[in-house]
């Protein structure tokens, strides 16, 4: 049988866009609750995200013309539709950008400081990210599909190098404990865990809206990372302890990763190097699909042809302002990523999806060869899981959870 390189290169799109610099602080943040309650946690989560993942699919498919989510907003819910896309999903976007831009600073200034021995000004680490792989997204999606199957590749291997070495100091004791009230801890990191859906309208256009092409990149291509969330977290769960110097309590407190704390634990430096390797991977795959779905919902938006000129000014729109923020913020990876945290996502990502969905089929009475089973009922199911997500995380940005 053929190979379907598109096909393929869809799955690892999904999934390079799923996996980013987070999933190295989900032992830390999950820890306090256990492996079991996460486990369940990871698979709602992975359900949930999959399935408006699915609605996003639907909604693309009634715009043909189009592959930006604003288009697609005004069409299902109108003109306030569309303004609230526009602003949510410009903040989501860019935050995600600034936040990966940020995390990539440090890698490349410690590169360089082992190669050469000269270290290179803080306002220079993001450069190398811009210069080097922002040159894929200023070509377009061909190019970016191209280098983030080579880098998917080094991604696997640095995960593959991780269990390898972690796998035999697991304590199976360690994985039994369980503490479900602390899953609310956990929300938000989570939640921007499994959020892919904003490279689902490029997708579509990338694979010629085949249905049944697109139906099992999104879902290959988001079981991956749930494995992979899975494997992680019960290895670094079964060496961390709970207490401790060097225990998820200690860890949560300070701010370590996991990496961190699994470098300590087990005496090591090959943990901090393969780490070094697998959040490099991360950010980059998570980078290209953020910033290509950013160039196309700038280029939608704004009207800008794919012309010589136009890919230079989507380029500078694209980095630029980003740029500028990772210059001025000492704290922007973090803040970044807090921004974009469950009120951006699951907002974005999940309640819009369905509000579009619901739309679209009851009241403008869309038709397409693609619906998402369940009906009026999962809609409203969404919809309400979502409220609640969102509710959990402000009472726990306000301190009302202890």
């Amino acid at each position: 049988m053929a190979v379907d390189n598109r096909m393929i290169g869809g799955v690892l799109l999904v999934s390079g866009t799923t996996i980013g610099a987070a999933m190295l602080a989900l032992p830390v943040s999950t820890g306090l609750a256990g492996f079991i309650p996460t486990a369940c946690l990871f698979v709602g989560y992975w359900a949930l995200m999959t399935y408006t993942a699915l609605l996003m699919l639907e909604v693309t498919l009634w715009n043909k013309s189009t592959t930006n989510l604003v288009s697609m907003t005004y069409s299902t819910l109108g003109r306030w539709g569309e303004s609230v896309a526009w602003v949510l999903y410009l903040f989501l976007l860019y935050s995600l950008t600034t936040a990966y831009m940020a995390g990539s600073s440090p890698i490349f200034r410690d590169v360089v400081r082992s190669a050469t021995g000269y270290l290179m000004p803080a306002w220079a680490g993001p450069l190398p990210l811009l210069l080097i792989f922002g040159i894929f997204v200023y070509q377009g999606t061909r190019a970016v599909d191209m280098i983030n199957r080579i880098l998917m590749i080094g991604l696997v291997v640095a995960f593959a190098a991780m269990v390898a070495i972690i796998a035999p100091s697991v304590e199976k004791k360690l994985l039994y404990h369980i503490e479900w009230r602390y899953l609310v801890v956990s929300v938000s990191l989570v939640a921007t865990s499994f959020g892919f859906h904003i490279i689902i309208p490029t997708l579509t256009a990338y694979m010629d809206h085949d249905v049944a092409k697109l139906r099992r990149a999104i879902l290959i291509g988001s079981v991956i990372p749930l494995f992979v969330y899975m494997i992680w977290n019960g290895l670094a769960l079964g060496v961390i302890p709970i207490s401790g110097p060097d225990g998820i309590i200690n860890g949560y407190t300070k701010g370590s990763n996991g990496v961190q704390l699994l470098t300590a634990i087990l005496g090591t430096t090959q943990v901090t190097i393969i780490g070094r390797f697998f959040l490099f991977f991360a950010i980059v795959t998570s980078f290209l699909g953020v910033s290509l779905s950013l160039r196309d919902f700038l280029a939608d938006g704004l009207g800008i042809e794919e012309t010589p000129k136009g890919r230079v000014v989507l380029y500078l729109l694209t980095f630029f302002p980003p740029l500028i923020v990772v210059w001025t913020s000492q704290r922007a990876f973090l803040s970044a990523l807090e921004f974009a945290g469950a009120f951006g996502v699951v907002t974005l990502l999940g309640i819009l999806p369905a509000m579009m969905a619901w739309s679209g089929r009851y009241k403008k009475k869309f038709l397409s060869e693609y619906e998402t089973p369940g009906g009026k009922p999962a809609l409203v199911i969404v919809m309400i899981v979502c409220i609640c997500v969102i509710f959990i995380e402000i009472i726990n940005k306000i301190g009302l959870i202890e």
